[in-house]
């Protein structure tokens, strides 16, 4: 029997769910390149987002044969959620992997310079980048730079931020996206660093 290419994703879920294996290549299919996007304007890694991306699905096919997929989340955003989760784990595991150790160093760790606090200079050019920033916030679109302002200088979570501004989480993260992606774009344009590097 052929599966119409107008089936929604929870009807193609319970196909699935029967053993149709043809549903899932759907599924996969619809949704595949908008989740590898989230994932890859987070990570910054191709291989990286396309190791993270194979994840979320084999998740998602393992969830949905278990039975543990819920009708009354929307399909689009439980893969969104299932994404964002491996990004936590990603983000733990790589800050583990690169944390220092004094065991493996020859040298003290009271004797590195990266360590020190900062100095004057440092202090300068720090304050000068977040005066930058400040400004390229100002010239963000409205809805970008109400999101930028209850993240980073409110620190409301995006959960917080949908709910005062009455967007869905998915709203509120693409809006902080863009705003980022336009930041870059401004800071390239105008050569301003947005980094000590």
């Amino acid at each position: 029997m052929k599966i119409s290419s107008n089936a929604t994703d929870e009807a193609l879920v319970a196909l699935y769910a029967q053993g149709d294996n043809r549903a899932f290549d759907m599924l996969l299919n619809r949704h595949r390149e908008r989740i590898y996007t989230y994932i890859y304007y987070t990570v910054r890694n191709g291989e990286q987002a396309a190791d993270i991306l194979q994840e979320t699905f084999t998740k998602a096919i393992v969830a949905i044969r278990q039975g543990q997929y819920n009708e009354s989340h929307k399909f689009p955003a439980w893969l969104t959620r299932i994404a964002h989760n491996l990004m936590i784990d990603f983000f733990r595991q790589e800050r583990l992997e690169n944390a220092v150790s004094t065991d493996e160093s020859e040298r003290s760790l009271f004797n590195n310079i990266r360590f020190a606090d900062y100095t004057v200079e440092t202090e300068m050019v720090l304050h000068q980048i977040r005066s930058d920033v400040r400004r390229l916030v100002e010239h963000l679109p409205v809805e970008q730079r109400e999101v930028v302002n209850m993240r980073y200088y409110r620190n409301l979570s995006f959960k917080e931020i949908a709910e005062l501004t009455g967007v869905s989480i998915n709203t509120s993260l693409g809006r902080m996206r863009y705003a980022l992606l336009n930041m870059r774009r401004m800071a390239r344009q105008y050569n301003i660093a947005l980094s000590m590097d």
